[in-house]
């Protein structure tokens, strides 16, 4: 008691006598008093040598010129990824006159009929549905739904390549996008690459191996029929000229169309380096003596047949005259259009169902009878008591029903690579 006592009056003498004041005779704050930066606050947590390293850390980060934030600043925007100005890249306008347009109309049975046109201001797109003016196509967003003069509904858009190839005019039977994509696969076309196709037709092939190519790249097509030679030529040079309005840019102009039968082109053929062969004629047997010596060790030569008998043929000519060609594997394309769309729910009085053992013990399971008409499916359930409201719906409310189409693409071919 004593010692604090003594502890007290030597405060207290202390303040009255002016030690605890600060210049000015403001009262001194207290250490606790005192209002510090979060860096000291830390560095107060910190172990001394810790603490020392904090601060002369925080010393050389003061003295620093003002130049090198700046810097770091620019370093750091550079990094940033770049956005691209407006109007960069942008998808394509508007349609515009000269180009080609593609009219989807919906039919019954859950069918899609596809019109492809080219527009002009003076003409008229006739479908099932009415009429509609291309004047009203021309400076219209594609995907945008216009209405006949009988008030059907079209969807218009732009026309890919592989509904351009078939929905064209066409002369003999086309390579159809399906198998083409297989045997682009199969032979490994890079942009720059020098191809050799043998059988124009109506340019379907020409033009995707034109797009796999690139600008850099080269593709010779063969043809020995007038009539096709010019079809394929007038096919590739409206794809061209309708790109260039609708896209604003250019397609590479590499084909070259050569009116000649390839059995009679050896000498052409010997100062050329193919990287690939596309064989799509009647006999390929009598073109491979003539275009293997042009093609570079370890291309691929991919021969499009329309049955096995004709496989049979091409194996048996390669085995007879020793060609320097191995059969790595010979496939069949197929292609399954599939219909998936919600159920149709018919509320109906439920059978009255006979309690055996099994129903007993389980709930009874809701019971659906599929009614099939073409492609719309109805669904005729036994026990069905709640009734569905379009905004009541939730996930998996409403069940679908999944099955192949009844129109399906019966055209196949055999490819030997």
């Amino acid at each position: 008691m004593r010692a604090w006592r003594g502890l007290r009056r030597a405060v207290s003498s202390a303040l009255s006598s002016g030690d605890g004041a600060a210049p000015g005779g403001r009262p001194r704050r207290r250490a606790w008093e005192t209002s510090l930066s979060p860096l000291e606050r830390v560095r107060r947590l910190l172990p001394p040598e810790e603490a020392a390293a904090v601060g002369r850390c925080a010393a050389a980060a003061a003295r620093a010129p003002p130049g090198e934030e700046e810097e770091k600043k620019e370093e750091e925007e550079a990094a940033a990824p770049q956005v691209p100005p407006e109007g960069a890249g942008a998808r394509p306008g508007p349609f515009r006159a000269g180009e080609l347009a593609l009219a989807e109309v919906r039919r019954k049975h859950n069918t899609t009929l596809k019109l492809l046109c080219r527009l002009a201001a003076g003409s008229v797109l006739a479908s099932p549905g009415g009429l509609l003016p291309h004047r009203d196509i021309i400076g219209q967003l594609p995907g945008q739904v216009l209405r006949t003069s009988a008030g059907a509904r079209l969807l218009l858009r732009r026309p890919s390549l592989e509904e351009y190839v078939l929905l064209m005019p066409r002369g003999p039977t086309i390579a159809y996008p399906k198998d083409i994509s297989a045997m682009l696969m199969m032979m490994d076309i890079h942009p720059g690459d020098t191809v050799l196709e043998t059988g124009s037709g109506s340019g379907a092939m020409s033009l995707f191996l034109s797009r796999a190519v690139g600008p850099k790249g080269r593709v010779l097509s063969y043809e020995i029929r007038d009539d096709h030679h010019n079809l394929a030529k007038k096919n590739y040079r409206h794809w061209r000229a309708a790109w260039e309005i609708g896209h604003r840019e250019e397609w590479p102009d590499n084909v070259d169309f050569v009116l000649q039968d390839i059995s009679t082109a050896a000498a052409d053929m010997k100062s050329i380096t193919l990287d690939a062969i596309v064989l799509d004629m009647l006999k390929p047997q009598s073109a491979l003596p003539v275009v293997h010596p042009s093609l570079k060790q370890g291309g691929v030569c991919a021969v499009y047949l329309a049955n096995i008998t004709q496989v049979i043929d091409l194996l048996d000519r390669i085995r007879t005259c020793k060609l320097p060609f191995l059969c790595e594997r010979i496939i069949e394309v197929t292609h399954r259009n599939w219909l998936v769309l919600p159920a149709k729910i018919k509320n109906c009085k439920s059978s009255q169902m006979v309690e055996t053992q099994e129903n007993i013990e389980e709930p009874p399971q809701k019971e659906y009878e599929e009614i099939h008409i073409q492609d719309q499916v109805v669904l005729k359930e036994s026990e069905y008591n709640e009734s569905l409201s379009d905004d009541a719906e939730t996930y998996c409310s409403v069940p679908y029903v999944a099955r192949p189409s009844y129109s399906q693409d019966a055209h196949s071919e055999s490819l030997l690579p």
